[in-house]
């Protein structure tokens, strides 16, 4: 494949896909999944779902999507809530800076004296979080502003309409399909041309070798499907291999509550609950030795289940370590928290999903 930074594609090209809009809108109409954010197409919904869609499956996405919704109903309701409320609402769906910067985004908007989103691309993309993909969403959706919305799925349809083997990792490459895309939106209905064509991403012109040619709507006009070789389409630059790290999880019983403490603000998972951790496996002598550094010196420490969670660039092989006290002893920085509180108020990331699973019957 190219992997040609200078990516243009001739205006006969383009203008070869300009009539596919017609058939492409029409299976749209017919095909597209029933989702709540489709519904109604107000700002603040178009936007909280594409912030959650964000690497992270539609199926996943619609229960947080209405639990968020009835708890922060609107902008200014995000605006003001409290941290904890924030990161329990988005417990589970991961990348937690999206939400924050959501909140940043909305705070913004409240201190200019506003009380919806600003009905313009330009301000949208000012806003903290929101991309070119992010405002083109939401200007085109849900305020009807002809302007694209390309993310890995409108790329991967484009890039086998065009038959384009140019690495999609590269941000040249990506703006050049997006002007491309801009000039293929019908100008009476940008918001449903885009919706159309990431649905079709999401359902037909699936990844790898898995395309469903046969039932596209636009499989007349496809480059790569006339070459016989769609899967070949898009090229990505292969990513560089993640960070390995041990780590030793503890959790920390005692009088019904497990010991939790908060993250540094910075770096990753920076501001969250976690179950106390450390660098490396630690051996036996240095697991008792840490307890006892927190006055935990009553608890004989078991092993639990070895653990691995993959985050985008490091993976974490976490050796668990269950001790059981008889006292909750004050630890700097940490806290007590009992299973209804753990439920209700403090969130703990999914990296710690192989563990906060048993606290339901530690706890109870």
């Amino acid at each position: 494949m190219k992997k040609n930074p200078d990516t243009m594609f001739a205006s006969d090209q383009i203008e070869k896909l300009r009539s596919m809009s017609e058939p492409l809108l029409s299976w749209y109409e017919t095909h597209a999944r029933a989702l709540p954010w489709r519904i109604d197409h107000a700002p603040y919904r178009v936007w909280v779902s594409e912030i959650m869609l964000q690497q992270t499956r539609v199926e996943a996405v619609i229960p947080y999507f209405e639990c968020f919704l009835h708890a922060l109903p609107n902008l200014p309701a995000l605006a003001r809530a409290p941290e904890d409320q924030l990161l329990k609402l988005w417990e589970g769906l991961g990348y937690y800076s999206r939400v924050r910067n959501m909140q940043k985004a909305a705070q913004s908007v409240v201190q200019g004296g506003g009380t919806e989103l600003p009905e313009s691309y330009e301000q949208l993309l000012a806003l903290p979080g929101i991309g070119p993909y992010t405002a083109g969403a939401i200007a085109s959706i849900a305020f009807g502003i002809p302007v694209p919305a390309v993310d890995g799925n409108v790329l991967r349809v484009l890039a086998r309409l065009l038959a384009c083997g140019d690495d999609i990792a590269l941000p040249p490459v990506k703006h050049a399909f997006e002007q491309a895309d801009a000039g293929l939106l019908p100008q009476n209905r940008p918001g449903d041309y885009n919706q159309a064509m990431m649905e079709l991403g999401a359902t037909v012109c699936l990844p790898n070798a898995a395309p469903r040619c046969a039932i596209c709507p636009v499989r007349v006009f496809c480059a790569a499907e006339k070459e016989g070789s769609p899967q070949m389409y898009p090229y990505k630059s292969p990513k560089k291999p993640r960070v390995i790290e041990e780590r030793t999880v503890f959790v920390v019983v005692a009088e019904k509550k497990v010991l939790l403490r908060r993250r540094t603000d910075k770096g990753l998972l920076a501001g969250m609950w976690e179950l106390p951790n450390l660098s490396g496996w630690l051996e036996a002598g240095e697991i008792s030795a840490v307890l006892a550094g927190w006055g935990i010196e009553d608890a004989a420490p078991s092993a639990l289940d070895n653990g691995k969670h993959i985050f985008t660039h490091i993976e974490w092989r976490m050796k668990g370590v269950l001790a059981l006290s008889c006292a909750c002893t004050p630890v700097e920085g940490s806290i007590w928290a009992n299973a209804a509180e753990i439920a209700e108020r403090y969130a703990l990331p999914s990296a710690f999903r192989p563990y906060a699973r048993l606290l339901p019957e530690l706890l109870s």
